[in-house]
């Protein structure tokens, strides 16, 4: 049998002027990801890229919202009811939240981002920078559905 015991370390906290998840037009959202200190040399060389990937842990999300299989996307009835594999919701078996946002600055331990979708004092669990070989090339596929929602 395998172990499946996992400990992610918090490695930081997202810092802006947003309390909850409601819908928000996160392109326009500048927050702060304020780091331990301790892991401030494993920022070094990051201000060289334009984008980082974010990987954060959805603390608010509830026991309850954890056992969530299927949704409508936006909470939109006139949406289909769809897996939570198919959607960006918080409501998952994992609530870890993952985000391609525009490095703004680094000043020591501190990065300042634009289009995360984290509310303020969400842990932060991993950043990495988004690489150039890692777009993918070539058309997007997404449900019709999709072309209804509003940015979020």
């Amino acid at each position: 049998m395998r172990d499946t015991s996992i400990e992610p370390r918090v490695i930081g906290t997202v810092r802006n002027d947003l309390h909850d998840a409601k819908s928000h037009d996160w392109t326009e959202v500048v927050s702060e990801i304020v780091l331990d200190p301790e892991v401030a040399p494993a920022l070094d060389g990051l201000e060289g890229f334009s984008h980082i990937v974010v990987l954060f842990w959805l603390d608010k999300v509830t026991p309850q919202e954890r056992q969530v299989l299927k949704a409508h996307p936006h909470k939109r009835k006139d949406l289909p009811l769809v897996g939570v594999f198919a959607i960006r919701t918080p409501s998952r078996p994992n609530p870890i939240g993952v985000t391609i946002a525009r490095l703004l600055e680094r000043r020591e331990n501190v990065l300042k981002v634009k289009g995360l979708d984290a509310i303020d004092g969400t842990p932060v669990l991993d950043i990495k920078p988004l690489m150039p070989g890692a777009v993918p090339r070539g058309e997007l596929k997404a449900p019709d559905w999709v072309d209804r929602l509003s940015p979020a």
